[in-house]
């Protein structure tokens, strides 16, 4: 069950919103006068909808856009608090994006087939490695892809001009002089 978004949140409720440590939250608190939370007895905090949207903001900033503290501090002097706000309401159309073409990514996974240049494509070179990969791995990003594929066919060309042609395959069996290290 899911409250109004008029309704006030607790710390755990943001620190679960923002996927940020609670520890965090109040650690801003002293670093951003502009976080005021209601506090009522025995020290607990609630967040308005100001609040949260704020804090939005500032996560964006800090934690997306690379910003320091005291950067995030000085875009709150220059531009003031609704700016930020609104960075903070931006980054969540956005942030709901990126959780949708992640979840769409999960439940089909795709392989990563980049071709490279045909310019640069070597004629003794074969297929580049990341399109005999079974799963897309770590590099999902088609111009890192795209550079790394271009590397491979140059040092496959390299390889190739080196040794004259393409290396022979090697024997399963061993010569009296070969030893196993």
């Amino acid at each position: 069950m899911s409250k109004a978004p008029t309704a006030f949140r607790t710390i755990s409720e943001v620190s679960d919103d923002l996927d940020v440590p609670k520890h965090v939250l109040r650690f801003w608190e002293m670093k951003f006068p502009q976080i005021k939370p209601m506090k009522r007895g025995g020290g607990r905090r609630y967040y308005r909808p100001e609040d949260m949207s704020l804090l939005k903001g500032i996560c964006h900033l800090l934690h997306a856009e690379a910003y320091t503290i005291k950067g995030v501090q000085k875009i709150l002097r220059e531009r003031g608090v609704d700016a930020v706000k609104e960075i903070g309401e931006a980054s969540r159309g956005r942030k709901t994006a990126a959780k949708a073409a992640t979840a769409a990514k999960a439940a089909k996974p795709a392989a990563v087939t980049a071709k490279p240049e045909k310019a640069n494509k070597p004629t003794a070179a074969k297929t580049p490695v990341s399109t005999r990969a079974k799963s897309p791995g770590p590099v999902g990003d088609k111009s890192v892809v795209d550079a790394l594929n271009r590397a491979i066919l140059e040092l496959q060309a390299c390889r190739s001009a080196l040794l004259g042609a393409p290396p022979a395959k090697r024997s399963r069996t061993r010569t009296a002089g070969s030893a196993r290290r």
